[in-house]
């Protein structure tokens, strides 16, 4: 019966706790044994906080049973990547220079996720400061894929997906700032949403790029994450970047409804260089959308050949920044790998990085013309399938490629116009899984949302997990 319940949705359980068909703290128990029991093998978890786990569980029983039920996540146990703040609580951000760093206030999400009544399970593992999209921390261990522990689970927030896809939490949150949510959401079989920039408030995350960082949720299913972000969005005057705008019931939007849509493929760069089998799975989500009543069209977005220029320069740059003083004091103290990329962040000028913003602002131009023809953009999350641990290159159809360049070809857009992107799987390559992902105008989770929603109804995973959580 435990297997069977930590398998479920939020949505899902949602529904037996309001009943109280089954507790809170049945259900937090259930997950947190096979998460300490499946740690060791995936490690996901940088640390599991049952006790607290279990109080808040408790508490959250006794408010249910009271009449006092506050929606989806009231009771879920969910896992939390380990650079959002929690008060008089270790946060890592799988660091050594911050291993022992504890705030004194909770990061507006997790305020509002305690505000729901959510059940907090533990820190998530992560690659360190994320920076990376490995998640192959030096100082924590590498984090591993559910569906094949030697693969990378992507990064940088890798234990979120790994910890959802192996069903060691219900749901979870990561950062996303070249395609953090989006890599380890596509590789570990999940739903990532990466929503508009400003959306989602960010007080209280440690920023890796403050003009590019977001925050979304990593869910098994687009109703949940749908769910989890009418938690979390909202205008918070702490953050400089929040945008004041209405929250929606994005549940509400989940119709599947697709049959006045206009899907914009862009040829020249989401659908170059891709794996062929990659290529192939998202082709035929297309055709299912279009099957439905949607209409493809052809969309040209020539500044997106700057794209990756203008993200390096950018992420580099603001990285650089933000850890010149421990680089300074504690070079010795950064894993080799992030050291180099802050060492390279002190290298472009200011007139290369202002160039970089130059391009950027042209490539949100283009994205809007765009818009202007088409409803939603569809393309592949990532051109590659996620290689081995250790691996700094992947096969692109027979050829080895820079991994890192690969990786965030197609998420890092989205990251530069803030644009709302979401991916959802749709299908496997040799047990491993592709995700699909679509980018819309800014503000339009609930459109968004919708058409990953009319995706996940053609079962594209066919019921498939990893084989580690059937067993």
């Amino acid at each position: 019966m435990s297997k069977e319940l930590i398998g479920k949705s939020a949505e899902e359980l949602a529904g037996l706790l309001e009943k109280r068909d089954v507790s809170s703290l049945e259900l937090t128990r259930a997950v947190l044994d096979h998460a300490e029991a499946l740690n060791p093998t995936i490690n996901a978890y940088l640390s599991i906080t049952r006790e607290a786990a279990e109080k808040a569980a408790a508490k959250a029983d006794a408010e249910i049973a009271s009449g006092g039920y506050r929606g989806m996540y009231h009771g879920i146990p969910m896992g939390i990547k380990d650079n959002l703040y929690f008060q008089n609580e270790v946060t890592t951000m799988a660091s050594k220079i911050h291993q022992h760093f504890v705030p004194d206030y909770d990061a507006t999400i997790i305020a509002k996720l305690r505000e729901a009544g959510a059940v907090f399970t533990g820190k998530l593992n992560m690659h360190e400061y994320a920076w990376g999209i490995t998640n192959n921390n030096p100082h924590y261990g590498a984090c591993r894929n559910p569906w094949n522990p030697d693969k990378i689970p992507g990064g940088s927030s890798g234990g979120s997906g790994a910890a959802v896809a192996a069903d060691m939490c219900v749901a979870s949150l990561g950062t996303d700032t070249a395609g953090s949510i989006r890599i380890p959401s596509s590789a570990c079989g999940i739903v990532g949403l990466k929503p508009t920039h400003g959306r989602v408030s960010k007080y209280g995350c440690f920023p890796l790029s403050w003009s590019l960082d977001h925050i979304g949720p990593m869910t098994k299913t687009v109703k949940d994450a749908a769910g989890l972000l009418e938690i979390i969005a909202g205008y918070d005057p702490n953050d400089p970047t929040s945008v004041n705008a209405p929250v929606a019931t994005y549940t509400a939007e989940l119709t599947g409804d697709v049959s006045k849509l206009v899907i914009g493929v862009n040829e020249d760069y989401f659908f170059k260089q891709v794996d062929t089998e990659v290529e192939r799975l998202v082709r035929k989500a297309i055709q299912a959308l279009a099957d439905q009543g949607a209409r493809v069209e052809a969309v040209e977005i020539p500044a997106l050949a700057y794209a990756e220029y203008a993200e390096m320069i950018t992420i580099l740059s603001e990285a650089a920044t933000i850890h010149h003083r421990n680089l300074l004091k504690r070079p010795d103290d950064f894993g080799s790998d992030i050291r180099l990329l802050f060492e390279l962040g002190e290298l472009p000028s200011a007139v290369e990085y202002l160039q970089a913003q130059q391009l950027r602002r042209q490539i949100k131009r283009d994205f809007r013309k765009a818009f202007e023809k088409v409803n939603v953009i569809i393309a592949p999350t990532l051109p590659i399938i996620a290689p081995n641990i250790g691996e700094a290159f992947a096969d692109l159809n027979g050829e080895q490629v820079d991994l890192i360049n690969q990786i965030i070809r197609f998420t890092g857009p989205s990251n530069l116009t803030g644009l709302p992107a979401l991916t959802v799987p749709c299908g496997l390559k040799n047990g491993m899984p592709v995700g699909l992902q679509i980018i819309g105008p800014a503000l339009q989770e609930g459109l968004v949302l919708n058409v990953g929603y009319a995706v996940e109804q053609t079962n594209p995973l066919q019921g498939k997990k990893p084989e580690l959580v059937r067993v």
